[in-house]
């Protein structure tokens, strides 16, 4: 059932707004469930809403690797400098334009008692309210005997880079209901996200942990009761509702990327400079991008996923006509249209990245029944319905390769 107007828009980063007249969440049928249409006239390159999430959490590996991130908004917290050192190995580089870095260490702020860090005041007082208090290790946080120690380590040895998800979601989803003082409201919410049947749960989970999903499944139900238990929330904890939260952060979650290296990399494209001092500042920033991808990989961002209600209205198609970005370096989602949308038209995102996008309809298709158990009859799946279910040997050759791989298939890439 589609979430009502006052709860979806409670959580947008400006309520009272004009995304509440861009859109709309509308009942399709009970195969495609629901879809978020727009309401009046959309222009290309238009943010269609900003929206922050109902909750967020930063990746384990991606925190234990040093990405330093506010523990509420994901905002990274390494100035620019800081940033490309570390991913560069080398303290010896320095940045032009210092200036545009966008990180104010003066306002960064701990937890008095576990030390997490967050970006500023708000961030730190938003989280003790909604979850913090629950989920505060104090000084256990070092303890490898504290339950939620040992539940994060547990998630850690069961689900390796590249990281598509976090127990910690859920975790501060139950943290919420648990802080929360009308528990009803919050539990409702949660369910008003897309739900799968017992055997799509099943392969969505079995997606996230890998062939020994029912065990390592079991064991992190064990853990995650010890640690968090809540009688409100008592069919989570069992084996059936575990899967479908499971299912439920496997199926809506939103990838999240911030990075304030990007962030100085945009501030200084918009600098106005003569040419030559812009041709050398481009050759520069070329030049840092090829070291660090020598170094690090493509693993340059602080990464997480967070569950947002409009966000997760938007149902796939090939040939998008908007797609989501971070450009805050922080939680909030930004929908942005890539064509004229007209009223009462679906507002559809991609599943799948632009590489993806450009395959045939059959590695199209493909892909998205084996991570998100529909087939598209989007125009562009229509139009190529009588083309051979064949994959060309270029295709053959790259999913031999694990182009298909999790890691490729969050729901919009976290462009920052």
């Amino acid at each position: 059932m589609a979430a009502s107007m006052g709860d979806l828009f409670c959580f947008c980063a400006d309520p009272a707004g004009p995304a509440r007249a861009r859109v709309e969440v509308r009942f399709i049928s009970s195969l495609k469930g629901k879809g978020l249409f727009a309401t009046r006239n959309i222009h290309k390159g238009e943010t269609i809403f900003v929206e922050k999430p109902v909750v967020s959490s930063q990746f384990l590996w991606n925190a234990l690797y040093r990405y330093k991130a506010c523990d509420h908004c994901l905002r990274a917290l390494e100035t620019a400098e800081e940033n490309a050192q570390r991913l560069l190995g080398k303290s010896c580089r320095i940045l032009p334009h210092p200036e545009q870095c966008s990180i104010r260490k003066d306002l960064h702020q701990h937890c008095p008692l576990c030390q997490v860090a967050y970006c500023s005041a708000e961030c730190r007082q938003s989280a003790f309210e909604q979850y913090h208090q629950v989920l505060c290790l104090g000084p256990s946080r070092e303890d490898p005997k504290h339950p939620l120690n040992k539940l994060q380590d547990a998630w850690r040895n069961i689900h390796y880079p590249p990281e598509t998800s976090s127990i910690m979601l859920l975790a501060r989803m139950v943290a919420t209901v648990k802080q929360a003082k009308d528990k009803d409201w919050w539990i409702k919410l949660f369910s008003q996200f897309c739900s799968k049947t017992a055997n799509e749960e099943e392969e969505i989970v079995h997606k996230l942990l890998g062939d020994k999903f029912k065990g390592q499944l079991e064991l992190l139900r064990r853990l995650f009761t010890e640690a968090l238990y809540e009688e409100h929330l008592s069919r989570w904890f069992t084996p059936e509702g575990f899967r479908s939260l499971f299912a439920l952060v496997g199926t809506n979650g939103q990838g999240i990327g911030t990075s304030s290296l990007s962030q100085w990399v945009h501030a200084c494209d918009a600098l106005e400079l003569p040419p030559h001092e812009r041709e050398q500042l481009d050759a520069f920033i070329d030049q840092l991008y090829k070291d660090i991808e020598k170094e690090t990989g493509e693993f340059l961002n602080c990464e997480g996923s967070g569950l947002y209600v409009l966000q997760s209205c938007c149902n796939h198609s090939c040939i998008p006509n908007a797609e989501t970005s971070f450009p805050d370096n922080n939680f909030l989602l930004h929908l942005v249209a890539l064509e004229e949308i007209k009223p009462g038209e679906e507002i559809c995102i991609s599943y799948l990245d632009c590489c993806q996008r450009e395959r045939s309809r059959h590695s199209r298709h493909k892909i998205l029944r084996e991570h998100y158990l529909f087939t598209c009859s989007c125009p562009k799946c229509l139009a190529q319905a009588d083309d051979a279910n064949l994959t060309s040997e270029e295709e053959e050759e790259l999913e031999g390769e694990g182009e298909t791989d999790d890691a490729e298939l969050e729901d919009e890439m976290t462009d920052v």
